[in-house]
């Protein structure tokens, strides 16, 4: 097996995903821009600042993964060659890491918000704070997809790398 190779394509079928947030990110900037030419209601205007922030956050995440893994991809090669072992060893803990990340936050701590945004729904009437709690759902399910796919993804490579240590 391949190492460089396989975590090469680790790294470009992470480059496929995280267009992802830059394309929701885009949605909902677009929602926003729509709230705010078409909004008459006070639950459309109320929707215009939390639909954009969102955005915002999620074209920040998007084009913040794409670059880090663009540059990953050439960093590569470069510690592969110059020892592979500790490449191997590096990359386990990094992905042992980012696995402990996503146990925490993605599959812990955002459904807790999810649950507390729901909560927000049903006891405060107010537009905004339905609104804010609403596109805060969205986000963090558009989150929850994406990082759900790249969780198995690094999961599976870590189990390769671990065979190539052994």
């Amino acid at each position: 097996m391949d190492i460089l190779k396989t975590a090469t394509d680790w790294a470009k079928s992470e480059l496929f995903s995280t267009p992802f947030f830059i394309l929701f990110g885009f949605v909902f900037i677009s929602a926003s821009i729509g709230f705010w030419q078409l909004g008459k209601t006070d639950i459309a205007r109320a929707y215009i600042i939390p639909t954009s922030v969102a955005g915002v956050l999620l074209l920040t995440i998007g084009l913040g993964l794409f670059f880090t893994n663009k540059s990953r991809i050439k960093e590569f090669e470069t510690a592969y060659n110059k020892d592979a072992t500790v490449f191997v060893e590096s990359e386990i803990t990094r992905a042992e890491s980012t696995l402990k990340e996503y146990k925490t936050v993605v599959f812990k701590a955002i459904p807790i918000i999810i649950i507390v945004a729901a909560l927000l729904i049903i006891f405060i009437d107010s537009p905004t704070w339905r609104a804010i709690s609403i596109t805060t759902i969205a986000m963090l399910i558009v989150i929850l997809l994406i990082d759900g796919t790249a969780h198995s993804r690094i999961e599976n490579y870590k189990k390769q790398l671990e065979l190539v240590k052994e």
